[in-house]
């Protein structure tokens, strides 16, 4: 199995070593490689878009085709995981802040989000969570985004507040909180099965 990482900005180092973690864990052979150029993701069985700063993110993966490589694999059912900025990254609508900074958006998931929803990086923190098919999880949110918004087609998996915080589409899934900050490896594991079924077919 091979699982790209989209490695311009954010916490790649650390989805890298959650995902072999969660690889050996899963008893898979495989390798998690960070992408900083083409090439790499269209020979991936599955891709995550880290946290970080989703303006950044989104200008880059344009910049170098990248965007492009992820919208082909996730338009032939290659499973996507955004945490935190690649949530937003993977929107189909944002909100006045997203329009503001001109940032282009992947639209793989019909969702709209609302940047810092929870407030900004003082403001982080962590709380039990329960998250379909997972259970309780603890959640990690930094400078988070939400979901305010969800089309027909999407699973809601879990709520924080009056807000959505994990979702599925299909092939795609997202979370506003960062699985890779902690040592529970659950929601990686979750992904990785995703992406074992996908390759099967």
């Amino acid at each position: 199995m091979r699982i790209a990482v989209v490695g311009v900005q954010g916490d790649v180092e650390e989805h890298i070593i959650a995902t072999k973690k969660a690889m050996d864990a899963e008893g898979l052979k495989g390798e998690v490689i960070p992408v900083r150029k083409q090439g790499v993701v269209p020979d991936s069985d599955g891709i995550i878009i880290p946290g970080g700063e989703s303006t950044t993110i989104s200008r880059l993966i344009f910049r170098e085709g990248i965007a492009e490589e992820i919208l082909a694999l996730a338009n032939n059912d290659v499973p996507v995981m955004g945490t935190c900025a690649g949530l937003i990254t993977l929107a189909k609508h944002g909100d006045e802040e997203v329009k503001k900074t001109g940032q282009k958006l992947l639209r793989l998931m019909d969702v709209q989000v609302k940047r810092n929803a929870f407030g900004r990086q003082r403001e982080s923190f962590e709380v039990p969570l329960e998250v379909k098919n997972i259970g309780i999880y603890p959640a990690v949110f930094i400078r988070a985004p939400a979901i305010v918004g969800v089309g027909k087609e999407v699973e809601v998996l879990a709520t924080f507040e009056d807000f959505v915080v994990g979702a599925r589409q299909d092939n795609i899934i997202s979370f506003a909180f960062h699985p890779e900050l902690t040592d529970d490896l659950r929601i990686h594991r979750y992904f990785l099965a995703m992406c074992k079924t996908a390759s099967r077919q």
